[in-house]
């Protein structure tokens, strides 16, 4: 083509553009006809005329006609997993929910734009000037681009949704990446919207879109579950809802109070005021006449079972989310809250239902609970618990190593299956109080059962010298309990009359009932004295000397008692595993005294406002209790189970088995030193943890009394090389062994300070020169003592040992297998 050709066509294109524009619109962006975009199409009626063709697979909405801003409708907008992969540590779980979003359509020309506001930056009650600014300042997210089918006579704008909903908007590849499942990415010709299950109510629209993922890679928590493991295929919910109608009242969050929060910025708040408005979680309870001290409810709060849960299961999980009724009563709210079996046919993710799901996984994993919630003032609008089906039956295989399955179904405080239903009960407790909008307190073990919000291990006692369950789980909500339903939903006057009010309830509970959230208790090297998890007592230093007793007992009775007619021998070694740790969790909580401080979460004015450093006695003392954790006689596996364990597995290996045992080198053979390394090495990763030997350093330079990092390396060093003979001897090698790599790693590790780092490789400096010196007569001491006195000494071969993954020691998995992400378990 020639230049002259080409710059007359480009001249005639600019010329028509500019006809076009010129004409407006209506010419330039011309709707078709609402008749011929939905002809043949029902109309169904709800929140938004909807129309479905099947046919083509179109989904189509008639969205509200624009305001002056170009607005087309302002939703709530959740996502959730209609099906899952069916993963603990993936965690795509049927009736997982995404977070919530505020979505507005917008049309630009011959678009629509779905976008999602950000409604935490605010002027609230500022000039329009005022308000416009906060709202610019900071970034939407567009989301997606349709274009406009037609419009109606009234204005409105029909849309296709169905390429809105195939997007990967729950994130499931990146999920599947995080996971270790590399490569996957959705595969739009296999990603199609389902016209067949759109559902039309008045408060919300529901539709679902199967999304396909492929990987030329995939992992071993998907090759074990998907008949393609390159290939996987999940439905995707969508819900659209009504924005909440006017009238609920926010309630300003208080630290001491144990709840959720959002927080949103008011860039109108006067100078003296917070910038960061933090509102707590809760549902709307209004009173029906609110001038009654106790008084029914406009719209109560109604859980449903998932009809799913077998029985026992459904009816303990009934009873038990039932608990919190009395809480309601007691706060003012006559016939509130109450939990039913779900409707024959309803659908457990319809926003209209708050839903105690009960959801299979390949593996056992974490339950949890989720609420919908509106970000813009934290009004919970669902309640939604996930319950892990295989929880229980872990439950099952401890109490069964504990009093052996002989008791299975007899009744009584022994019986496996009841204690097992007793903790059902409290774990419906707990999750649907998340779902109201409580936060874990994992302080309340250490005053009793004050909440079903804290992680309860069960309560092993020994009476006569044996193991008994009678006591095993707590049988309603505690005084926390009670407390925060009280705070967060009372009804308080409004204003500074009820602000008064609300401080002055959080500070008498304060004053009252320990409160430790989950940041301060879960991790390992965390320091608050009273916040752990899986613990149980009020002193967790004795509680520690009393389960190792406790297991003791049940380490000596354990064998195959623990096994259900027929069932294999092998399966002894999944029992076995929980029962030999059986403190593992008791550790966890004494250690924390060491470099440990006591504090709350106070406001000015409270009392016991300031931090408290653990006292040096109890330090020494949870020093003392650890080191006889990990001595030769009680790591030793009784010799009678050498036999048994080493049972040997035929047919297809079981991955819930193969990651549930004590790791072994040599095949079926069962290895009672590697069993002592692990039981060491629990002790051993709670004293070295970086943040607790950074902490140990500056509470002794504070006060020369501590005991510093120099005190807890000389102390472990001389527990660990306690003289042994006979049979405790080759165990005493190994745990110092692995008493020495831990301190060397521990002192190589970027977090540790160099104050840390410095006094623990002056310690093994010493040792060395301490065991060359001093190899003695034994040749397997002499030998041992030697080969450690020389890595010690050479630096590059001890960094090599330290980098070889396969030196670390693999603890097999106590609580729920997977990470938690945001969700609340």
């Amino acid at each position: 083509m020639s230049g002259d050709v080409k710059l007359k066509r480009a001249l005639f294109g600019a010329a028509a553009a500019v006809i076009l524009l010129a004409a407006g619109p209506s010419l330039a962006f011309q709707d078709r006809p609402p008749a011929d975009a939905v002809a043949g199409l029902t109309r169904q009626d709800g929140l938004l005329p909807t129309y479905v063709d099947k046919a083509k697979g179109r989904i189509l909405v008639a969205l509200p006609a624009p305001d002056a801003e170009g607005v087309s409708g302002r939703f709530l907008y959740v996502t959730a997993l209609k099906t899952g992969l069916g993963s603990a540590p993936v965690g795509l779980d049927r009736a997982r929910i995404s977070q919530s979003r505020i979505l507005v359509f917008r049309r630009l020309g011959a678009k629509v734009i779905a976008e999602y506001e950000n409604p935490r930056f605010v002027a609230k009650g500022a000039s329009a000037d005022e308000q416009a600014a906060a709202h610019d300042a900071f970034a939407v997210s567009t989301v997606w681009a349709g274009r406009v089918e037609g419009t109606t006579a009234d204005g409105r704008i029909l849309v296709d949704l169905s390429s809105f909903l195939t997007r990967d908007v729950e994130d499931i590849a990146g999920d599947l990446q995080r996971s270790g499942e590399r490569g996957y990415k959705l595969v739009p010709d296999l990603s199609v919207a389902d016209p067949a299950a759109v559902k039309v109510f008045p408060l919300n629209l529901e539709f679902e879109a199967r999304q396909t993922f492929t990987s030329d890679t995939p992992g071993p928590e998907v090759r074990n579950i998907a008949p393609d493991p390159k290939l996987i295929t999940l439905t995707v919910r969508h819900s659209l809802i009504k924005l909440p109608d006017p009238g609920y009242q926010p309630r300003e969050f208080d630290p001491r109070t144990g709840g959720f929060d959002s927080i949103v910025y008011d860039y109108a708040a006067p100078l003296d005021k917070d910038l960061a408005v933090r509102l707590a979680h809760r549902f709307r309870l209004e009173k029906t006449d609110p001038t009654k001290a106790v008084s029914p409810v406009k719209k109560p709060i109604v859980y449903y079972v998932d009809r799913a849960a077998p029985e026992p299961v459904r009816t303990a999980l009934q009873q038990g989310a039932a608990w919190w009724a009395k809480a309601f009563e007691a706060a003012g709210f006559k016939d509130a809250y109450r939990v039913e079996i779900m409707p024959e046919g309803a659908d457990p993710l319809d926003v209209r239902y708050n839903v105690i799901n009960w959801v299979d996984r390949a593996t056992r994993g974490w339950s949890y609970g989720q609420s919908i919630t509106d970000p813009r003032t934290g009004e919970i609008i669902k309640g939604s618990v996930l319950l892990g089906a295989l929880r229980v039956r872990q439950d099952m295989l401890i109490f069964e190593g504990l009093v052996g399955a002989d008791q299975d179904g007899k009744g009584g405080p022994n019986d496996p299956v009841q204690v097992s239903i007793t903790r059902l009960r409290e774990l419906a407790a707990h999750e649907v109080g998340h779902t109201l909008g409580f936060a874990h307190n994992f302080g309340a073990s250490t005053q009793g059962r004050t909440s079903v919000m804290d992680y309860p291990p069960p309560r092993v006692k020994l009476t006569g010298g044996k193991i008994d369950l009678s006591d095993a789980y707590g049988k309603d909500i505690g005084d926390w309990d009670k407390f925060i339903v009280d705070w967060l939903y009372a009804d308080v006057p409004p204003g500074e009359a009820g602000r008064k009010a609300l401080a002055d309830k959080a500070r008498a509970g304060a004053e009252k009932l320990r409160f430790v959230q989950d940041d301060d208790a879960r991790p390992v090297d965390s320091g608050h004295p009273a916040g752990a998890i899986w613990d149980d007592g009020a002193d967790p230093i004795a509680e520690l000397d009393r389960m190792m007793a406790v297991r003791k007992v049940a380490l000596d009775q354990f064998g195959e008692k623990a096994l259900r007619p027929g069932e294999a021998l092998e399966a002894l070694r999944r029992k076995f595993a929980p029962i030999y740790l059986l403190h593992r969790y008791q550790v966890e909580a004494a250690a924390k005294s060491v470099g440990g401080v006591d504090f709350g979460y106070g406001v000015k004015g409270d009392k016991n406002a300031v931090a408290v450093v653990v006292p040096a006695e109890r330090q020494r003392a949870a020093m003392a209790a650890l080191f006889a954790a990990m001595t030769p006689e009680a790591l030793d596996t009784p010799e009678r189970l050498a036999g048994l364990l080493s049972s040997g597995q035929a047919g297809r290996p079981d991955r819930q088995t193969a990651i549930e045992i004590i790791p072994i080198d040599g095949g079926s053979i069962y290895d009672s030193l590697a069993a002592a390394d692990v039981g060491a090495t629990v002790v051993l990763d709670a004293l070295t943890a970086p943040a607790r030997l950074n902490r140990l350093v500056d509470q002794h330079r504070r006060d020369a009394s501590e005991p510093g990092v120099g005190e807890l390396t000389g102390r472990l060093l001389d527990a660990a090389f306690r003289p042994a003979t006979g049979r405790y001897a080759e165990i005493a090698r190994r745990v110092q062994t692995r008493t020495v790599l831990e301190l060397a790693g521990a002192a190589r590790m970027a977090a540790t300070s160099p104050g840390a780092a410095s006094e623990i490789d002056q310690a093994l400096d010493d040792l060395a020169g301490k065991l060359k010196a001093q190899p003695g007569a034994d040749a397997e001491e002499r030998a041992h003592r030697l080969h450690l006195a020389a890595l010690l000494e050479d630096k590059d071969e001890l960094r090599r040992v330290l980098a070889d993954p396969k030196m670390k020691v693999e603890v097999p998995p106590g609580m729920p297998i997977g990470e938690d992400d945001d969700g609340d378990f």
